[in-house]
């Protein structure tokens, strides 16, 4: 069996696309599309002996919710392609997670793969307590293969990593690898500052083609990041001007804030504090409507 991997979508939408032998993921979904080979076994005078062979396709999709923790996905077999004794070959379909998050398999279970077929996986957390962050998690799917006079057969495989959470009062699940974005176009000065910063080559950030942000939930190095590059006073001219406030890109709230990035990659640039407050609901906004949560990846649009 050919191993699933995962690409990220910057901008998510509806559902994820599906590519075979992948896992195309956004924000609250993935499609998972792989190919599983079967080797259909029979033990002659102890030894075993291969008797046929049986391949199909599955293809899991998967939605997430911003504002509930159960949620569910839908999962196709497609008929099985069968050399010799692969004909007429059993499956079960189980499910299993972690982090407070089970699932349950709905499925035909014993279903021949001489024919397509469909099923489906609830999945139900936990309550989740105010300002809580669960660990992440996956699902791990296992089928078993059997056929009367033959050996049994397994094969594992998992979905994207997905992680529920509480943090704003409202429990919702995410795929946190996959990066949203957060718009500063309402906030001008700032965004100028952002613009002229990736014209001289600051790159992070940028949703086209630059490295993602990830966001940091430590108020203690947030202070320091900020105080590592934000003046106590400003410039003259900014203060006549009422731009008073130091604002800092990458934000102070990242990994990359402070100087943990080279000078040509970071920048502050003075502005009102009605326009820095402004940028500070802004993002709270989208991180509640996101679940943005620690070292979560994300661009910043302007």
């Amino acid at each position: 069996m050919q191993q699933a991997s995962a690409s990220a979508v910057t901008t998510p939408s509806a559902n994820a696309s599906c590519s075979i032998n992948r896992i195309t993921v956004n924000r609250y979904s993935e499609c998972e599309w792989i190919t599983i080979h079967v080797d259909v076994v029979k033990i002659v005078r102890g030894q075993p002996v291969l008797a046929g062979t049986a391949d199909f396709d599955v293809k899991h999709q998967m939605t997430l919710k911003a504002k509930s923790a159960n949620w569910s996905e839908k999962f196709y077999i497609s008929k099985a392609k069968t050399t010799r004794a692969g004909k007429g070959l059993h499956v079960n379909v189980a499910a299993s997670s972690k982090s407070g998050t089970k699932a349950k398999v709905h499925f035909d279970q014993g279903h021949t793969l001489d024919s397509k077929s469909s099923g489906s996986v609830d999945y139900k957390t936990d309550p989740i307590k105010k300002g809580k962050v669960n660990a992440k998690a996956k699902t791990t799917y296992k089928y078993t293969f059997t056929k009367a006079g033959y050996s049994p057969g397994t094969v594992s495989y998992d979905s994207a990593v997905y992680r529920c959470d509480n943090y704003y009062g409202t429990s919702g699940c995410t795929i946190p690898e996959s990066p949203t974005g957060v718009s500063m176009i309402n906030q001008p000065v700032i965004a100028f500052g952002i613009r002229e910063l990736r014209a001289r080559g600051g790159h992070y950030g940028d949703p086209f083609g630059g490295k993602p942000l990830h966001w940091m939930i430590n108020e203690k190095q947030k202070k320091k990041n900020r105080a590592a590059v934000c003046p106590k006073k400003p410039p003259a001219d900014a203060e006549r001007a009422g731009r008073t406030s130091c604002d800092e890109y990458p934000f102070a709230s990242t990994y990359e804030g402070g100087t943990n990035l080279p000078a040509k990659q970071r920048t502050i640039t003075w502005v009102k504090k009605a326009e820095n407050d402004s940028q500070g609901a802004t993002i709270t906004n989208w991180r509640r409507a996101w679940h943005v949560m620690d070292h979560d990846p994300f661009f910043v649009i302007i």
